[in-house]
């Protein structure tokens, strides 16, 4: 019997009117059959600090979360743009799961990088920090088309539903990612 391929979904905005975790939820939906979303809690991660990377240490939360990403085949990653980077829960999420040194969670997992922003630019510096950081994190990284979603509030209406057009937008992304993932798995 085959079990569906787990695709992590981590949303960086911990906001909970978050633009980014509404186009989340709404990816997920877009997956195909024999695909699951699994949404990664990062909000409740502790600062990375080397010194606790030792027996008896370790944050529990640390823990649930490395393990939770060794679980998932995939990760998708939405970002919203904090002074032109991603912001801090994100980037400590990546660093928690990286270590320790040599064991990092994060390894050969095909990822996808979305910014969500109700800026113009939509977030272009946190999606490139962000792939820069994947590039080392040894994730193969969907590359075309781009997920910058600016203007964000002209593609939902006034129910918080996402516009027809920019959903058919969101599963040509889907559907390209799962081409990348199936080259890697």
């Amino acid at each position: 019997m085959q079990h569906d391929k787990k695709i992590g979904f981590i949303v960086g905005s911990l906001r909970e009117g978050s633009y980014n975790k509404l186009v989340a939820k709404k990816f997920a939906e877009l997956l195909p059959e024999g695909f699951e979303a699994v949404f990664l809690e990062i909000g409740n991660l502790p600062f990375y600090n080397e010194d606790l990377e030792v027996e008896g240490k370790v944050p529990t939360e640390w823990t649930t979360f490395r393990n939770e990403l060794q679980s998932v085949d995939g990760v998708f990653f939405f970002t919203p743009e904090y002074n032109r980077s991603v912001p801090a829960a994100l980037k400590n999420a990546l660093d928690v799961g990286s270590r320790p040194y040599g064991a990092s969670s994060w390894s050969g997992k095909p990822a996808l990088v979305v910014s969500v922003s109700p800026g113009a630019i939509a977030g272009f510096g946190a999606n490139h920090h962000l792939r820069q950081s994947l590039v080392f994190l040894d994730m193969p990284t969907l590359q075309q088309p781009e997920a910058y979603i600016g203007g964000i509030m002209n593609l939902i209406d006034e129910n918080n539903t996402i516009k027809e057009d920019t959903v058919n937008f969101f599963q040509t992304i889907v559907d390209n990612y799962i081409d990348l993932f199936n080259r890697y798995n």
